[in-house]
């Protein structure tokens, strides 16, 4: 059994971390941070937990690094990004196993972070030690990792889809255009205008164009498995639901296709692609016939879909993407970041 805490317990991915890790086999949750519902059981605060005995019993407190420490092995950090780095720096000191949901460490360059993000990284020393947390692509470097940098769900969403085509080469690193499709909790537990009921019911928005800024992670990402530098066209769009991200990329094949022997021969190389980097993943679907990605089937697992179509008319390769922004695009994916560090079954917790 490994004892873990949560900074940050009160947002959407922190409520999804405790459902979670109130029910892993493995882990026993001894403290839950958030200052505003500090001095209040967790039943109180998420009265949908109140059946778990634990729930009952186990108090929010203010956030303290010293004391965490002490209390849990692994801490996971649900906070806005530049807060995250505050808490990660003395709890890495202490010998704590942090697992950051924030985009604080996703990066290697403190520049880009700051273009990015608009301010100064805080703990810039950190950044090396950081591995980031996508246990599909970097499962070894999270098994020996002292501070894993949990992806956005943008980024998850994407990358998962993209990573292994750039590796095999067979798509062109230089015309990759995504559009994204994301439930409101994405912007998480907060009362600004924008995200009343009001506002989003019937109703479709694009948002931060042309720069979100998950591109950063995304670009650097996407660069080193392409081995050069790599700009995509990137367009988030908020939708009337709670949760979910479905995806749709636009890729340019290495090779055209433009009789139907070529086209079937490309597609093979893209099936076969697919089948080696997720044939025996346990969060990864590859659909299959005339199946696409769908929300409703990934909401609330820690699963993300994939299906792919070449389009002859235009020459390009449409790949599309479904998952659960708070599950497999934040606190699932660090719980299976957790699992694998700790040496557990990858899928504890989440099947």
């Amino acid at each position: 059994m490994k004892k873990v805490a949560i900074v940050g317990a009160s947002g959407y991915s922190g409520e999804e971390l405790v459902r979670l890790l109130l029910h892993h086999p493995q882990v026993e949750l001894t403290a839950v941070n958030s200052r505003q519902n500090a001095g209040r059981t967790v039943a109180q605060v998420f009265p949908k937990f109140a059946g778990h005995p634990k729930s009952r019993m186990l108090r929010f407190t203010e956030p303290n690094a010293e004391r965490l420490a002490k209390l849990a092995d692994v801490v996971f950090l649900a906070l806005p990004h530049g807060v995250a780095a505050e808490f990660a720096v003395p709890l890495v000191q202490a010998g704590s196993i942090v697992i950051d949901l924030s985009a604080d460490f996703r990066l290697k360059s403190p520049e880009v972070y700051k273009e990015f993000y608009a301010q100064e990284h805080p703990a810039p020393e950190l950044l090396k030690r950081a591995v980031y947390g996508l246990p599909e692509v970097y499962r070894k470097q999270i098994q020996d990792a002292v501070l894993v940098a949990s992806p956005g769900c943008y980024p998850t969403s994407i990358l998962l889809p993209t990573l292994p085509l750039l590796r095999a080469k067979l798509i062109n690193p230089t015309s990759i255009i995504a559009d994204s499709l994301s439930g409101v909790s994405g912007a998480g537990r907060k009362g600004e205008l924008d995200y009343l009921f009001c506002e989003c019911h019937e109703s479709a928005r694009p948002y931060s164009v042309p720069r979100h800024r998950h591109l950063s992670e995304i670009e650097e990402q996407l660069s080193l498995a392409a081995g050069a530098k790599v700009t995509i066209q990137f367009t988030p769009h908020l939708i009337p639901v709670n949760r979910g991200i479905l995806t749709t990329l636009y890729l340019a094949p290495a090779e055209h296709f433009n009789d139907a022997p070529r086209a079937a021969a490309f597609g093979d190389k893209i099936a076969a692609c697919y089948q080696s980097a997720y044939g025996q993943e346990p969060f990864v679907r590859l659909l299959e016939g005339e199946a696409l990605p769908d929300t409703k089937n990934v909401v609330g697992t820690n699963v993300l879909e994939i299906a792919w179509r070449l389009d002859p008319r235009t020459g390009r390769l449409i790949v599309l993407s479904a998952e659960d922004n708070i599950v497999k695009g934040a606190s699932g994916q660090a719980v299976q970041s957790m699992n694998i560090l700790c040496g557990f079954p990858e899928t504890a917790g989440l099947v």
